[in-house]
């Protein structure tokens, strides 16, 4: 997605409908040769959607860690296992050995697993 563009507007913003509102009154009634005249209504506008995005995601994790916990007791159940996966994967001795020789490589080599910055 395009950070400069907004979400669609014809879908409920219920924390932002005065700023909708405004911005599509200023659009209407401006020439769109003006193209800067509504600037300031659509940045605040911007603003009340980050918030309210920021709010959503905030209520929609709330409770994140225990819905997971339910979510693997349950699937746990339906299988018949009894090791979560990260368990199951501790006690695998081909995938211990696997990370322990990435942990040694990473050590010998850290240039190859180095963040590379562009230009350099």
């Amino acid at each position: 997605p395009n950070p400069l563009m907004h979400p669609p507007l014809d879908r409920p913003h219920p924390d932002c409908h005065e700023e909708i509102d405004a911005l599509r009154t200023c659009q209407a009634t401006n020439s769109k040769l003006k193209f800067w005249a509504c600037n300031e209504i659509k940045f605040a506008m911007d603003k009340c959607l980050r918030a309210e995005k920021k709010r959503l995601l905030a209520n929609m994790n709330r409770d994140f860690e225990d819905k997971r916990q339910r979510e693997e007791d349950a699937y746990r159940d339906a299988v018949g296992q009894e090791l979560t996966f990260d368990e199951y994967l501790k006690k695998d001795p081909e995938y211990v050995k696997a990370a322990k020789d990435a942990e040694e490589r990473k050590k010998k080599y850290p240039d190859l697993y180095a963040r590379k910055v562009r230009g350099s």
